[in-house]
């Protein structure tokens, strides 16, 4: 059994280090393990694949990527930015606050990090490059602000892993609101706390009412998306699938109709990218199926818990032992196959603990939401450098900020169960 598993997860981390996707390092490595240790028919990974993608709550996933860059190309994020300039960057690093504020606005529409990161700093980099803030600092902070995009509701990975482990996706929804918001604060207080070092300030006067209510009244449209997507959801006006469907027909209406600044040729490339960043998720999910059904049929999950426990009794410690683990593969993975793969692993250890099923799914989802500025995958880091022109190695230095502010956030999520669990039990009464 040893061997299965040292084969089974060394031939995935070869064939990920030599550049090899992610979806057909998965695929090949069960392929490998159940062709040289197993009389398993091979027909097993066609099937386990096209039954992990055979599920209506990941129906979801494409309209929610759809949505989100109808709305970033559309007017919205760019109404969304002002509305954030306009009410709070008067304060010192204001323009930093303003990307913050709006990366959290705008990952209650998007469920994604990069079309996060992607939307606001594509705005933001340059302007904030305008008002004298070093460009690899602006990179850096929509990097890490554009994570956020996971953690607050709709989220991707929140779906996935409701569908994975049989968690409820509306409680998860419900349990992301509260962390979320404590990372933009969170990040926020490291972009004051660097803006007073290094001498970042804000806009040279306060706004009026006047000025926010013209900013309000042009944002409107724009701030309604959330409250529309989320507010039926926990309504129980429809289901979050159902949400996310709305959210398109939402997305498209504001765009066209409203704001008028889509064009058919800008539509119809919303629409491709959408369809091919959804295949490349779809066929991560299937092969990540397959890849998860070969370790519960092996009780490898059962012997990776027994080995954690018996590192120590300490509910405390343990947790934090798979915090670190988990980070580190933050830093190797992408978050989908991540999700699929170690929640079976991880969720009876997180379980014993004395986690709920949803707050595990939520302290799961920011370490690697985490992940996505760490080197050397860092999906985040990468969309920035495509957005900004700017070296990784040039962001790092203020990346380590904002992963410090991140940690305590994770902390306080992982050990305090009101922030997640406590959430929902008082909404569901």
């Amino acid at each position: 059994m040893e061997m299965q598993i040292l084969v089974l997860f060394g031939v995935f981390l070869i064939t990920v280090f030599i550049g090899v996707p992610i979806g057909y390092s998965i695929a090949l490595a069960t392929l490998v393990v159940l062709a040289g240790f197993t009389n398993t028919p091979l027909a097993m990974i066609t099937q386990n694949c096209v039954s992990g993608v055979n599920s209506f709550s990941l129906m979801a996933i494409p309209f929610f990527i759809l949505a989100g860059n109808l709305m970033s190309t559309g007017g919205v994020a760019k109404r969304i930015v002002n509305f954030a300039d306009t009410c709070i960057g008067w304060i010192t690093g204001g323009l930093s606050l303003v990307t913050t504020a709006a990366c959290m606005f705008f990952a209650a529409i998007s469920g994604s990090a990069m079309a996060t990161c992607s939307a606001v700093g594509a705005i933001m980099i340059p302007e904030m490059e305008k008002k004298g803030y070093p460009r690899p600092f602006s990179a850096a902070l929509a990097a890490s602000a554009g994570s956020i995009g996971v953690i607050i509701p709709p989220s991707v990975p929140f779906v996935i892993y409701g569908v994975v482990t049989g968690t409820s996706i509306g409680d998860m929804f419900i349990a992301g609101f509260l962390p979320g918001i404590m990372m933009g604060i969170a990040i926020m207080i490291a972009c004051v706390v660097m803006s007073k070092k290094y001498g970042y300030q804000g806009a040279s006067s306060k706004p009026t009412g006047r000025d926010v209510w013209i900013s309000f009244k042009d944002a409107f449209w724009a701030l309604l998306a959330p409250v529309i997507i989320l507010g039926g959801i926990y309504a129980g006006i429809f289901t979050p699938t159902e949400a996310a469907v709305v959210a398109v027909i939402y997305s498209i209406f504001a765009s066209v109709v409203i704001y008028r600044e889509m064009t058919l040729k800008q539509l119809y490339a919303a629409f491709v990218d959408s369809v091919r960043l959804n295949g490349n998720i779809v066929f991560m999910v299937g092969t990540a199926t397959a890849f998860a059904s070969y370790l519960s049929l092996k009780q490898i999950p059962v012997l990776i818990a027994a080995f954690l426990t018996s590192l120590t009794s300490n509910p405390i410690i343990l947790m934090l032992i798979i915090n670190v683990f988990l980070l580190f593969v933050g830093c190797l993975m992408d978050n989908i196959p991540a999700t699929i793969i170690l929640s079976p692993i991880l969720l009876p250890v997180a379980l014993e603990c004395g986690l709920s099923a949803v707050q595990f799914g939520v302290v799961l989802t920011m370490n690697l939401a985490i992940g996505f500025v760490t080197p050397p995958y860092g999906s985040n880091l990468f969309v920035a450098t495509s957005i900004s022109g700017v070296k990784i190695e040039a962001m790092l230095k203020y990346v380590l900020w904002f992963i410090g502010a991140l940690l305590v956030v994770l902390m306080l999520t992982t050990y305090v169960p009101f922030f997640t669990q406590g959430i929902v039990e008082i909404i569901n009464g």
